[in-house]
């Protein structure tokens, strides 16, 4: 069976492209989209622009490409996120390659919470995510990773990782971060790897007031033990890490950090 497909050929691969650009009163300017990629805007009422990404790919695997682009003009508001996780599925070759690019105009508002992704067994992930902003616009960026299916017991012995998230504000580096998850990484004891986790998230804010709003953060922490969970505020920004050995509670607890840091609720194709 192997070799009658073999035959036919090399393997169709996602290539997706979608973007989307919002105006100043938080109309849509401009939409693009090709392949297994799409970009939907559902009807909201009294909320600002919600931007839903979608694979309609159903996941990626070795080769793969995808990229995904929000730009917002001076004054918008928007929100960003995904319909669904995105799942990372057994690479036979290569890498999939994914890709997002926000640009944030002067005084523009974006909160970009796509939902999880989810490594399976075998997964190789490029993935690197590029914000240029302006100094006096606000970007609130989630960034969550699942390490398999705990409920059907799948633990990962073998996955490729590399992931780096560049922010540049008003012209300069505001963050820029660098990781690489292996199969070491799944095994390796204590806090100098997971420490037991197979689920973690970085929720950042970038925005002159990221100080003022870190007592009300920390406040909403969890500190049950099912979560671990910190966050810090500096020059402007604010990040917050969580680490957690099941999914579902970080995803709660990650929740009602958002709702908490942004005054808003959540986007509303996210499931609670």
């Amino acid at each position: 069976m192997l070799d009658a497909f073999s035959s036919l050929g090399a393997m169709q691969r996602v290539d997706g492209r979608a973007g989307a650009v919002i105006g100043s009163g938080g109309r849509l300017s401009r939409l693009w989209q090709r392949g297994s990629a799409k970009a939907m805007l559902p009807r909201m009422h009294g909320r600002a622009a919600e931007v839903v990404f979608l694979n309609t790919a159903g996941g990626l695997t070795g080769g793969d490409r995808l990229d995904y682009r929000l730009d917002l003009a001076a004054g918008a508001v928007a929100v960003g996120t995904t319909q669904t996780a995105e799942r990372a599925y057994l690479s036979r070759a290569g890498a999939a390659r994914v890709r997002v690019e926000l640009n944030l105009g002067a005084g523009a508002r974006l909160h970009w919470l796509p939902q999880e992704m989810i490594l399976f067994e075998g997964a190789a992930i490029d993935r690197g995510l590029r914000v240029d902003m302006a100094a006096d616009a606000e970007l609130v960026m989630l960034e969550t990773l699942v390490l398999g299916r705990a409920a059907m017991g799948e633990r990962l012995t073998r996955i490729a990782l590399t992931d780096r998230r560049e922010v540049i504000r008003g012209g300069r580096p505001a963050m820029l971060e660098a990781i690489l998850l292996d199969d070491a990484d799944l095994v390796r004891p204590g806090v100098a790897g997971l420490n037991g986790a197979v689920a973690v998230a970085t929720l950042a804010l970038f925005a002159p007031d990221a100080t003022d709003r870190l007592a009300r953060l920390r406040a909403v922490l969890p500190d049950d033990g099912a979560v671990r969970a910190a966050a810090s505020a500096w020059d402007g920004k604010l990040v917050a890490r969580f680490m957690a050995p099941q999914a579902w509670p970080l995803r709660q607890a990650v929740a009602r950090a958002i709702e908490t840091l942004t005054g808003g609720a959540l986007p509303r194709v996210w499931q609670r």
